[in-house]
C-alpha cells in the first residue's frame, strides 16, 4: 500500500496540487488522468521519490518494494539487455553480482566461504533462481526477440529500449509499480500482453496513459487531477467520464435551480417590498434570498479543442483509384503492387507492423514522395489535406502563431479571424503571439490541425495524429472524425480511435494486404482475416497497429 498525506506543489502562483490525501492498495489499478501540465507524472515521482513536494509525506508499507517506469533510454547503455531487466529489482542485482564476484575468485578462503553461503540464501529468498527465465517471459511478451537479449542497450533502437525498461519496472514482482505511458512504442501484440500481465498483478498498480482503451482494460479506479485536488471514482476511465460528467451536469442543475429561485425573489421583494400589505411577505423573502448560495464552480484545467472538418463540397463518385503501386525506401521494399479503390464515405484505417508503409504510401499520396511504378488517381471533386506524422519542416521559421496561421487562412482575412481560430483551438490571448520554433509536441498537432480544418478538404489524410496530444485533444479530434461526412485515410496506434473512427480495415502484412469493410473490433475478431494472415506470412505474423 501507498499513501500520499497532506501533499502540496506549487509552481510560483500556480498551485498544482493542494493538500491531497489519497491512499493506493493492493489489487487495485488506478489511472491518474488530468489535462497535460495538472502534474501527472510529477506526483508518480513523488510517489516514486524521485520528486520532492512542497508539502506532505508519502507513506509505503514496511518492506514494500516500488517499481518505476524509466524514461531515460540511456541510462543504462553500458549495461546488456539482461541486466538491465534485472536491475529492476536492485538487491536481487546487487547479490546476484556480488555472487558472481565471489564464484570468479582463484583463492577462495573459508570466510568467502561462508559469505557465498549468506549470499546463496538471500538469492534464494528473492527468487533468484527463477530470475532468467521471469525476464525472458517479460521480454518474450514484449516483442524482445532473444538474439537481442545479451547485446548492450546501446546496441538497440530506441523502440526496443523502451520495452526493455518497461520489462525492467514489471520485473520481480514489485509490490507498488508506478507507470508512466507504458504503451508508448508498443504494437498491439505487446499492448493486449502487458493488459493481461496487469489484470494477473495482485499488488498495487497506478498509470499514466493517454490510451483510453488501455485505461478501459486494466483500471479498476481513476484518479482524476484537477481543481488543484486528486478525485478517485471507482470503474474504468468510461465509467469515470461518465460519473463526472454527471456531476458536473448535477451541480449545474442545482446552481441553475438556486438561481432561478433567487431571481423569483428578487422580482418579489422589488415589486412588492413598498407595498404596505404584502411588506411583511417581503421581509421574509429577503431573508430566504440570503439563504441562497450558489456553489462556485471551480474552472478546470481541463480544455477540450475545437475539431470540426467542413468539407467545401462532398466527394464525387470516384475518390481515389492506386493500381500497381510499388515503392522502395533505401533498397528496402515497403510495399508492391498495391491495388485500392476509395469509395465514397470509406473511413480506412491503416493498421500492421510496418508503419514506413503506411507513411510511404501517405507521403506518395500527398504529393511528397514518387513512386516507383505503378499509379494513383485523385478524383476530379477531391481536395485532400495531409497530416503528417513527422511536422517539424512548418515550424522551422521565426513565425508567430498568427503569421503561421496566416499562411494557410482564407484571403482577406487578418488578426482577429487568426486570433478566433487559434482561441477555439486552445490558443488565447498571449499564446497566440508564440514562436512557432518553441512550441511543445501537442501544440504543434494543434496547429496542424487547424491547417487541415482551414483547407475545406473533402479527402484527410492522417499519420498518427494522436501522438503527443492529451486525452482531451484527442477526444475533440476523434469526435471530430467520427463526424466528418466525407473520405478519412488514417494511420494510429490508439486502439479506440481506430475503433470509433474506421469502417474498414487494411492491413500491411510481409506477405502482401488484407483489405476489409468492417470495423476494427470485427477485424479483430474475424475468422477468416486470422486464416488469410496466417497463409500471407506463412504463419509468422501478427497483428499491429
Amino acid at each position: 500500500m501507498i499513501s500520499a498525506n497532506n501533499i502540496s506543489l506549487a509552481y510560483g502562483k500556480r498551485v498544482i496540487f493542494k493538500d491531497v490525501n489519497i491512499k493506493f492498495v493492493p489489487g487495485n489499478c488506478y489511472g491518474l488522468i488530468g489535462a497535460n501540465g495538472a502534474g501527472k507524472s510529477t506526483f508518480l515521482k513523488i510517489l516514486a521519490g524521485m520528486s520532492e513536494a512542497d508539502a506532505g509525506t508519502v507513506s509505503v508499507g514496511p518492506r514494500e518494494r516500488i517499481a518505476f517506469l524509466k524514461q531515460d533510454q540511456f541510462a543504462f547503455d553500458e549495461h546488456t539487455v539482461f541486466n538491465t531487466v534485472i536491475m529492476g529489482h536492485a538487491r536481487l542485482y546487487e547479490v546476484m553480482i556480488a555472487r558472481e564476484a565471489m564464484y570468479a575468485k582463484t583463492d577462495f578462503t573459508e570466510e568467502d566461504g561462508i559469505k557465498s553461503a549468506e549470499l546463496e540464501g538471500e538469492f534464494a529468498e528473492l527468487n533468484g533462481y527463477e530470475a532468467e527465465s521471469e525476464a525472458a517471459v517479460l521480454l518474450n511478451g514484449l516483442g524482445i526477440p532473444e538474439e537481442l537479449r545479451h547485446k548492450q542497450m546501446k546496441e538497440l533502437e530506441g523502440g526496443d529500449k523502451v520495452r526493455v525498461l518497461l520489462a525492467q519496472a514489471l520485473f520481480g514482482n514489485p509490490d507498488i509499480l508506478l507507470l508512466d505511458e507504458p504503451t508508448n512504442h508498443l504494437d498491439l501484440k505487446s499492448i493486449n500482453w502487458l493488459e493481461e500481465f496487469l489484470a494477473r498483478f495482485n499488488n498495487t498498480v497506478i498509470v499514466v496513459s493517454h490510451d483510453r482503451h488501455f485505461l478501459n482494460q486494466v483500471c479498476t479506479h481513476m484518479a482524476d487531477i484537477d481543481f488543484g485536488r486528486i478525485q478517485v471514482y471507482v470503474g474504468n476511465y468510461d465509467f469515470w467520464y461518465q460519473a463526472s460528467q454527471l456531476n458536473l451536469k448535477q451541480k449545474q442543475d442545482e446552481n441553475r435551480k438556486v438561481t432561478d429561485r433567487a431571481n423569483e425573489l428578487k422580482e418579489f421583494i422589488q415589486r412588492f417590498s413598498s407595498n404596505a400589505s404584502k411588506a411583511k411577505q417581503a421581509t421574509s423573502r429577503k431573508k430566504l434570498l440570503e439563504k441562497l448560495t450558489i456553489e462556485e464552480m471551480p474552472v478546470s484545467s481541463r480544455k477540450y479543442p475545437h475539431v470540426v472538418f467542413k468539407p467545401e463540397r462532398p466527394c464525387g463518385d470516384i475518390i481515389l483509384e492506386i493500381t500497381d503501386l510499388s515503392k522502395a525506401v533505401d533498397g528496402i521494399q515497403v510495399f508492391k503492387d498495391l491495388t485500392l479503390t476509395v469509395r465514397k464515405g470509406d473511413k480506412i484505417a491503416f493498421v500492421g507492423g510496418n508503419s514506413l508503409a503506411k507513411t510511404t504510401l501517405f507521403q506518395i499520396l500527398a504529393g511528397e514522395l514518387e513512386p516507383d511504378a505503378g499509379t494513383f488517381r485523385w478524383g476530379v471533386t477531391i481536395t485532400s489535406a495531409y497530416f503528417p506524422k513527422e511536422n517539424g519542416a512548418y515550424f522551422d521559421n521565426d513565425l508567430n502563431l498568427i503569421e503561421w496561421l496566416g499562411q494557410y487562412s482564407p484571403p482577406n482575412e487578418g488578426e482577429t479571424f487568426a486570433r478566433g481560430f487559434l482561441g477555439r483551438m486552445l490558443f488565447s490571448g498571449d499564446e497566440a503571439t508564440k514562436k512557432t520554433n518553441v512550441l511543445s509536441g501537442g501544440e504543434r498537432v494543434r496547429c496542424m490541425l487547424s491547417r487541415m480544418m482551414l483547407t475545406g478538404a473533402n479527402a484527410l489524410i492522417l499519420d498518427e495524429p494522436t501522438n503527443h496530444l492529451d486525452l482531451e485533444s484527442i477526444t475533440a479530434l476523434n469526435n471530430g472524425l467520427i463526424s466528418f461526412s466525407e473520405v478519412v485515410l488514417f494511420a494510429s496506434h490508439d486502439h479506440e480511435f481506430v475503433s470509433t473512427v474506421a469502417n474498414r480495415i487494411v492491413e500491411f502484412t510481409s506477405g502482401g494486404v488484407i483489405d476489409r469493410m468492417m470495423t476494427f473490433e470485427e477485424y479483430l475478431e474475424n475468422e477468416e482475416v486470422a486464416r488469410t494472415r496466417d497463409q500471407l506470412c506463412q504463419g509468422h505474423a501478427d497483428l499491429t497497429l
